[in-house]
């Protein structure tokens, strides 16, 4: 299996103000934080399924994260307050989720995984 390889792209880090090195840095270390983990889960899985079943968990939380950003952001400019780190965050979560589905073997593997999870808990009607 491939193993992943995944980044902060360019034009996230450059929408965050220029003398903001630390919100950079914080999101590089995320993201290395967040490759570690994965590549570390799918090492230590005994097979296909369960590295799938480990991938799938993390990208729920990627979606978990992505909502709860997005829903920062009309809450801060009703405050007054500039969005633009809560948008970025938001961005690199949406990012990340796709840099994830384009490894290779992930994509076949967690359509597989989420109907399994479907099946296995009973159909669950949410706001997906």
């Amino acid at each position: 299996m491939d193993e992943f390889d995944l980044g902060v792209p360019r034009q996230i880090l450059d929408s965050l103000p220029d003398d903001d090195d630390a919100a950079r840095q914080d999101m590089q270390r995320a993201v290395a934080g967040l490759e570690g983990r994965l590549n570390g889960a799918v090492e230590a899985a005994d097979d296909e399924r369960e590295a799938a079943q480990n991938v799938v968990s993390a990208l729920e939380r990627l979606e978990e994260q992505l909502e709860q950003y997005d829903e920062f952001v009309p809450e801060l400019r009703a405050w007054g307050q500039s969005p633009i780190y809560a948008i970025a965050w938001r961005n690199l979560q949406a990012d990340l989720l796709m840099q994830i589905q384009e490894v290779g073997w992930v994509a076949e593997r967690i359509d597989r995984e989420r109907n399994y999870r479907s099946v296995e808990d009973g159909i669950r009607l949410n706001d997906r």
